[in-house]
């Protein structure tokens, strides 16, 4: 089946980028002129998925808002004649073309959030993407994703994939890491995952990113987890599935990436993205000029 539906759980509390996340979301601060939960969903259209199912909590709202219509925005910058902002502006307000909208009441973690979108995505295969990974990449990452995905799906009944990246072992804990066996170029199958080992314990320096095509039935597995420390662990239930014979391949995607959800990775985001504008690109090497003298 097509994957027509994507996933994008943003009801975290984004406590690595407190304080400015107690009032403003961390997937609207802005990368340039446009927040980061844009380009994530820019990535799942050009991918050809065409329902949006947000994950939202209390107070992430205006995720919504920003992606909604402004009759009288629009009204203002017709009136002023602002029309280069008013095409901007529609641009952003027509880019779904459906959206779907649930409450996650209660923060319980990753697979907590993605087991709250079964009714609305149903029984056939999704995407997941987190609003905090950008990825930098032609064609985009879920993209390239989908179409290995359909490959494997005339070859594997109910199978899943995961986009993985090598990282360096010093950065290890952080990650979500899997052991497995390489059938193809850039394609393993998953045989463990373990959640944020220590580097002398990790089976491999291939890191889970934030991209998933799962096969629906990943709920049932969601429902027999336990919980973690108050959380209900993704890659628990991922590992039951491989555990019980279903198929789950991990794709090394191509394409550079990018963690805003912490204050470094934030920064590196924005310095990447301003160099791909050539006006920006020459504000920064004169800045870079002056104040470090190079």
């Amino acid at each position: 089946m097509k994957v027509r539906k994507a996933v994008l759980p943003v009801a975290g509390l984004g406590t690595r980028m407190l304080p400015i996340t107690k009032v403003v979301p961390k997937e609207l601060l802005p990368v340039i002129e446009r927040p980061t939960v844009e380009y994530v969903i820019d990535e799942a259209i050009q991918s050809g998925v065409n329902t949006l199912i947000f994950i939202i909590s209390q107070g992430k709202g205006k995720i919504i808002d920003y992606f909604d219509i402004d009759l009288n925005l629009r009204s203002f910058l017709k009136e002023r004649g602002k029309t280069d902002l008013l095409e901007k502006v529609k641009e952003v307000e027509e880019k779904i073309k459906y959206l779907i909208e649930v409450r996650q009441k209660v923060p319980e973690g990753l697979g907590h959030a993605i087991l709250m979108a079964e009714e609305a995505v149903g029984k056939e295969p999704f995407a997941v993407l987190l609003g905090d990974d950008l990825v930098d990449a032609d064609p985009p990452c879920l993209k390239q994703m989908l179409e290995v995905y359909q490959s494997l799906s005339l070859k594997v009944s109910r199978v899943s994939l995961i986009a993985v990246e090598e990282v360096s072992w010093e950065h290890i804990s952080r990650y979500g890491i899997i052991d497995g066996e390489k059938v193809e170029e850039n394609l393993i199958r998953i045989k463990n995952v373990v959640e944020k080992p220590a580097p002398e314990e990790a089976p491999s320096n291939l890191a889970i990113i934030g991209r998933y095509i799962f096969d629906p039935v990943i709920f049932d597995y969601l429902k027999r987890i336990p919980k973690v420390n108050g959380e209900y662990q993704l890659t628990d239930a991922i590992q039951l599935m491989v555990d019980e014979g279903h198929e789950v391949y991990a794709y090394l995607s191509k394409g550079i990436r990018f963690d805003t959800g912490n204050r470094e990775g934030f920064f590196k985001t924005i310095l990447h993205y301003a160099c791909k504008d050539p006006k920006l690109e020459d504000v920064l090497k004169s800045f870079c000029q002056k104040r470090f003298q190079i």
